[in-house]
């Protein structure tokens, strides 16, 4: 069903658009129309008179007060419609007509906020991808949260999703994981440990050596080690990186393994592929990719002198292999240090005859700790970093999601450890989560006072004006779930159930809900039904639980 919000706005700029057309004007520009910062100046505004005055030969506040002139608030369910500055044009919505999205929900539950605006679109959502070489770390957890909420508000939006996990399970981290595991190991014979520079300094290197140790003795100290130990270790990692995923709420689709680009031998196809092309030169013992043909500031190297693979050859050969499988709209979530390697990575791609317009890379920034007002300092390989298996376990899941979604990829955010523990409303997943169980317990209360709750098919008594915050902020959840997933940016529904969730506390704080007239009662109930359903819908598009007792 066209959500009743989405009705509205495509009635207004039908309309907008009819009136706008007697100017006779070339090259009308879409019409926007957007949420004012500043809800004093309408539920919606356009600045479509600013936009058109100069084609017009009009001022533009002059062009906004006869655009009004002519809009019939009544047809557009409109309370009323102002000009407004030097010309925007602001949309008063009516709270008696937008009342009615109450019973879209109760009527469609989970399915409200849906839409088909990705129909026909196969996505294949890339994250996390870490190297299986010790525990996730906090900035892993970053990108766990946006990619599997990301998946989670497509889907809703209509888009074909599939999660995916890179294995970087062929290369130098790997070699050098087993180098790491097998010197502990010699270590727990009472023999030198020589980690160098490349090991592998974590504590679950040592345990992964504990256990060897335990099954297979001293074995390994006499026979072929490198392959048992290679693949132990990995097994070992990828089960803990799994396991502490789905405590986090996030499953992959598709665990797609590196090595099998090698065995298949499609990494060196690409290479070979390039070679028929002219599109290499070597230069130093190495082979260069002329990326420059398309606007890079400098070929790169896809071969190195030792005659091993560079970073970006397998990388090639894996997005080939995405696009081949039938997926019509890459999403990659890489951290920060992977920027200068979007461009090469699309020229490579498309010397190789494919469309990147749809490859689009998302780079997440840092993310420090913070406990006691300090931030808390971290080291990969020293044993001592800060993983995400830690942060789980000192804020739980739900704190730690929302904390992660809640901000842009974009941004550099501080993980407040003392706040994500808080019972108070400076907590943002509590405030939250506090608005869902409210309502839980005033259901409760019904259910303690012997009455039956039957939801309303309509509103009679309900005053409108005073829940008419509550009520656009159930209409515009659609509109965010569409910005979410069209623009990639799960922070949106982040954002909205703050703002839903402000709505209903400052509704249960001035109204008293359960009352002495059955029929008041019962239509405000069953408002508090639906923004409970919406916000459950909200919570469960970030990966966040829902709590009835708090």
């Amino acid at each position: 069903m066209i959500a009743l919000i989405r009705r509205i706005l495509t009635t207004i700029k039908e309309e907008l658009k009819t009136i706008i057309a007697d100017y006779e004007i070339e090259d009308i520009p879409a019409i926007e129309i957007e949420t004012p910062k500043d809800p004093a100046f309408g539920d919606f505004s356009t600045n479509l008179a600013m936009r058109l005055a100069k084609r017009a030969r009009k001022n533009p506040r002059a062009l906004a007060a006869k655009i009004v002139e002519r809009l019939d608030c009544r047809k557009l369910n409109l309370e009323k419609v102002e000009v407004a500055g030097a010309g925007f044009i602001n949309f008063y919505l009516d709270r008696r007509y937008l009342s009615r999205v109450v019973f879209q929900i109760l009527n469609e539950k989970e399915d409200f906020g849906a839409s088909d605006i990705g129909r026909g679109v196969k996505v294949n959502l890339e994250f996390v991808s870490a190297n299986p070489t010790g525990y996730l770390h906090i900035g892993h957890g970053r990108g766990a949260a946006y990619g599997d909420s990301l998946a989670r508000v497509m889907r809703k939006a209509g888009y074909e999703v599939a999660t995916e996990h890179y294995v970087n399970d062929a290369g130098n981290q790997v070699h050098n994981l087993a180098l790491s595991i097998y010197e502990r190991y010699k270590e727990l014979f009472g023999l030198p440990c020589e980690l160098g520079p490349d090991g592998y300094y974590g504590l679950e290197i040592i345990e992964i050596a504990k256990l060897i140790k335990e099954e297979k003795g001293d074995y390994y100290l006499h026979n072929e080690w490198y392959d048992d130990i290679r693949s132990f270790g990995l097994e070992y990692l990828l089960d803990g990186l799994k396991r502490d995923l789905r405590e986090f709420n996030v499953e992959f689709d598709v665990w797609f393994s590196e090595k099998s680009l090698y065995d298949s031998g499609e990494v060196q196809r690409v290479v070979d592929y390039y070679k028929a092309k002219d599109y290499v030169y070597e230069a130093d013992g190495a082979l260069w990719l002329k990326t420059t043909l398309r606007g890079d500031d400098k070929d790169r190297v896809i071969v190195k002198s030792d005659k091993n693979f560079t970073y970006i050859t397998p990388d090639i050969a894996y997005h080939a292999n995405k696009i081949n499988r039938g997926y019509n709209y890459l999403i990659d979530v890489l951290g920060a240090d992977h920027h200068g390697h979007i461009l090469p990575l699309k020229i490579a791609l498309e010397l190789l005859g494919y469309d990147t317009e749809n490859i689009h890379i998302e780079i997440l920034q840092m993310v420090r700790v913070i406990q006691g007002g300090e931030e808390v300092k971290m080291s990969k390989r020293s044993g001592k970093a800060i993983t995400l298996r830690d942060l789980i376990d000192e804020v739980g899941s739900d704190a730690l999601r929302f904390m992660y979604v809640e901000k842009a990829l974009s941004t550099h955010i501080d993980l407040d450890l003392d706040l994500a523990v808080k019972k108070s409303n400076e907590n943002p997943v509590y405030y939250v989560q506090y608005a869902y169980a409210r309502i839980c317990s005033l259901f409760r209360v019904l259910t303690e006072q012997g009455l039956t709750y039957e939801p309303v098919k309509e509103f009679k008594v309900l005053d409108v004006a005073k829940a008419k915050d509550l009520l656009l902020g159930l209409a515009v959840y659609p509109l965010y779930v569409e910005e979410a997933a069209g623009k990639r940016l799960p922070h949106k529904i982040a954002q909205y159930l703050l703002l839903l969730a402000s709505g209903l506390h400052s509704f249960y704080n001035s109204e008293k809900i359960i009352t002495d007239d059955p029929l008041e009662t019962a239509e405000k109930m069953t408002l508090m039904d639906a923004v409970r359903t919406v916000l459950k819908n909200g919570l469960d598009l970030i990966g966040v639980s829902v709590k009835e007792r708090m």
